[in-house]
């Protein structure tokens, strides 16, 4: 491995590759070395991530694919293999919501919890059973898992008054709390449970990023933050580049959580 280009030579699977840490993390590590599969099921979001990496894009695979579907799973991984080869990293990184994900707690849809437990819990259980499964065969891998810091700990509610997003109002939704407080125990679970094969299972947490947030809600949010201000994306996946690195190779079920400090409060 070049230090230079820590996934040089190196196969890696990014889910949620056409959402906003999603591209970043795309170039980053496709400059980095890495042949990239690139998945998400908007087709559309796809193309325009790998179209943006340029003369690099040739390292660059899109494959759609509905992550809750077990069976498009299944095809994937196959299909992985079939065109690329054995997989040597993979990044959990989906962030899904519904047309109700702001909803109150108290009248949460149970319909629209399960779709948003499938696609931010449930997605990653599938691909880690396919691709985890076929790295442990092996006897090598890592995976990295896309938490947050609500996983974590509790919002701050106050912060939420008055907050928008592209217009709507915002909040901070009970199920993707517990989707992502889910995903950190199933991280843990095979951290231990692969570890003694080779693979190396971790996640990163993001703080907030700025995506096109109000004023309102960025300087409430900023002001939580002891650094004063929200995540960029590229912060976010320089922690999901060093975790995949072998510069990590002796880290194992840990969670680098990447929020300018605000949980330290």
């Amino acid at each position: 491995m070049s230090k230079d280009r820590p996934l040089s030579g190196k196969l890696v699977v990014l889910t949620g590759a056409g959402g906003i840490i999603g591209r970043v993390a795309t170039g980053l590590f496709v400059r980095n070395g890495a042949r990239l599969v690139m998945v998400d099921r908007c087709e559309q979001a796809l193309t325009a991530a790998r179209e943006a990496l340029g003369d690099d894009k040739a390292a660059a695979f899109a494959m759609p694919c509905d992550l809750t579907d077990p069976r498009q799973v299944a095809e994937l991984a196959e299909n992985v293999g079939a065109e690329h080869g054995p997989v040597d990293a993979l990044f959990n990184n989906v962030a899904g919501k519904t047309q109700n994900i702001f909803a109150p707690f108290e009248h949460f849809p149970l319909d629209e919890w399960n779709e948003v437990m499938a696609m931010n819990l449930t997605t990653a259980m599938l691909c880690c059973q396919h691709f985890g499964a076929q790295m442990a065969a092996r006897g090598q891998g890592t995976i990295v898992n896309t938490l947050s810091i609500y996983g974590i700990v509790g919002p701050d509610q106050r912060i939420y008054d008055g907050a928008q997003y592209e217009g709507r109002a915002i909040n901070s939704p009970a199920v993707y709390s517990a989707a992502k407080a889910g995903l950190w125990g199933l991280t843990k679970y095979l951290a231990t449970y692969w570890g003694p094969k080779g693979v190396r299972v971790n996640a990163v947490t993001p703080g907030g990023v700025y995506s096109g947030q109000n004023e309102t809600f960025v300087d409430r949010y900023s002001a939580r933050v002891p650094m004063g201000r929200m995540a960029k994306a590229e912060e976010i996946a320089d922690a999901m580049l060093f975790l995949a690195s072998d510069g990590a190779s002796y880290i194992n079920g840990q969670n680098i959580v990447v929020d300018g400090g605000l949980t330290t409060w």
